[in-house]
């Protein structure tokens, strides 16, 4: 697992970003099968970097909490059979880790919603975590049953690696 990790902004926090990073995708992948290593790169930014990124990228001017920029389209989220059957340039040349994507994160949204739901600031980063890497192999949110599956498998995986929201 790599996790290329850069900071665009000054905000501090309280773990190690990069290796909460890694621990998250790694589980959200083995919790999905995923049959690869894998790796995915993390912006930090704050609200203004996060609109300009939400403003030039889906046309939509306002900051956001994540924005997840996947590498390969899915054709059944979390089904990995087709990408060693197909030329879909998902793996890097050098390393042959499966490329996931891009995770832009705001840390101001990450502070203000922990705050907001109550829980740690390492809980809340490390759902957005989750949450975006599940969006980078396919799954979505749009549906009630999408939703569902979405939150089971990311509540799973937290309480997989003791980030509760007690935590």
């Amino acid at each position: 697992m790599t996790v290329y990790l850069e900071k665009e902004c000054d905000t501090e926090f309280p773990f190690d970003c990069e290796k909460i990073a890694a621990s998250v995708t790694e589980a959200v992948l083995d919790e999905t099968g995923c049959p690869y290593e894998a790796q995915v790169s993390v912006i930090l930014t704050d609200d203004p970097g996060i609109r300009r990124i939400n403003r030039e990228q889906r046309g939509i001017d306002a900051a956001t909490d994540v924005l997840s920029f996947p590498m390969t389209v899915y054709r059944k989220a979390g089904d990995f059979a087709f990408l060693e059957n197909e030329q879909t340039g998902c793996f890097h040349p050098d390393s042959g880790e499966l490329m996931l994507g891009d995770i832009v994160l705001s840390a101001d949204r990450v502070y203000a919603q922990a705050h907001e739901y109550g829980h740690s600031v390492l809980r809340e980063y490390a759902f957005l975590i989750a949450h975006s890497v599940l969006h980078l192999i396919g799954y979505d949110h749009m549906t009630p049953r999408e939703a569902h599956t979405m939150e089971h498998k990311q509540e799973k995986v937290l309480e997989g690696l003791k980030i509760t929201r007690e935590s």
